[in-house]
């Protein structure tokens, strides 16, 4: 392994560990990983650059955005896929950001009933959540990633030198996800933050790396103990609800980026808690983000879609973890101190979406 690479384990059950490799030249250092198998590479327009010559053989080019998680673009990758006559033996590489990977590990859960893929990701958003985990899918017309299947990678390799031409905007955007494992579990880590985040959003090879470690660190132990999401792995999806709802109100489009949504979402949920009277640190919370040049509000937004607070309820209301009809809301008794819930006042929610409009 070259200098300078953090690795981080996944425990899941024996059979199924794995680990992710962090830090610049991951990619290079790796490529005995690969010997012995055939690849299926996937990738986007945007990363196919990147490509190291070892998964260039077979390669399946998709485009970029939100729209390539869709049943068409889905059946055009799997035509592909079985074009190639895989077997079993036969390695998918998701080679891209989080809408690749999630796309190319749904095509890997459902060929042949399964085929072994790993996780390239090439973007910091991908590097420390959508990789890791095992969640894959797409989107369909009545929300985000409500079609899919838990499915883990064989391994995760994030090359953080890939990250040196990703722009700042994307960075940002991958930030959010950061912030929030801290939000969500670990106060001394937001301290951290607080001191070292420009340093990550300015690719420092040292804060970066301890950052993405981190962050897959918090995820592999709430993976660990709640794989598919019956308890303690909602907490991930903290800001989520709120996220997806803005994000289908943008059809998914480039006026606004997930890790973006996530950052409003969060926003979002600290108010609530706030007007729930559960927590007094939404402001310090708010004003992190703030500092690092997050949208914090709906109104941050450029040319949000004109839409009631109760019209984005009602989009809310297609979130995977809403139970019996019921929203289910992931708020906040302080920094690190997040918990699931649906004793939510709706009236809370309503008043907070209206607040975070105004211009």
């Amino acid at each position: 392994m070259p200098a300078k690479i953090t690795k981080v384990n996944v425990v899941l059950d024996g059979a199924r560990d794995y680990d992710i490799a962090i830090g610049a030249g991951v990619l290079e250092a790796s490529a005995k990983r690969f010997k012995g198998r055939r690849v299926l590479t996937i990738c986007d327009k945007g990363t196919q650059t990147h490509l190291p010559d070892y998964l260039k053989e077979n390669v399946l080019i998709l485009p970029e955005g939100e729209g390539t998680k869709s049943w068409t673009m889905l059946g055009k990758t799997l035509d592909w896929v079985l074009a190639q006559k895989p077997d079993r033996q036969t390695l998918i590489a998701a080679f891209g950001g989080g809408v690749t990977g999630d796309h190319a590990g749904f095509a890997a859960a459902i060929t042949l009933r399964g085929i072994d893929y790993v996780q390239i990701p090439t973007t910091l958003l991908a590097q420390v959540d959508s990789s890791v985990g095992g969640k894959t899918g797409i989107n369909a017309k009545q929300g985000k990633n409500l079609i899919g299947a838990f499915y883990q990678p064989k391994f995760v390799l994030a090359d953080t030198s890939v990250l040196t031409t990703l722009p700042d905007r994307q960075m940002r955007a991958g930030y959010a996800e950061i912030v929030k494992y801290a939000f969500l579990g670990d106060r001394e880590f937001f301290k951290w933050l607080e001191s070292n985040g420009k340093k990550v959003l300015a690719r420092d090879d040292a804060a970066l790396r301890y950052a993405i470690a981190k962050s897959c660190q918090m995820k592999a132990d709430i993976v660990h103990a709640d794989e598919r999401e019956r308890g303690a792995r909602a907490l991930l999806n903290f800001g989520h609800t709120f996220a997806h709802a803005l994000e289908s109100a943008c059809e998914y489009d480039r006026r606004i980026l997930h890790g973006e949504a996530v950052a409003v979402g969060m926003s979002l949920a600290f108010d609530i808690s706030a007007r729930m009277g559960l927590t007094h640190e939404n402001d310090i919370a708010v004003a992190h983000m703030k500092k690092l040049g997050l949208p914090t509000r709906i109104a941050d937004i450029a040319k949000f879609p004109k839409i009631t607070p109760m019209a984005l309820i009602a989009l809310m209301a297609n979130d995977k973890k809403a139970k019996g009809g019921r929203l289910t809301f992931i708020l906040s008794h302080g920094i690190g101190e997040a918990f699931v819930t649906q004793a939510v006042d709706m009236t809370c929610v309503h008043d907070a979406l209206a607040s975070s409009m105004e211009k």
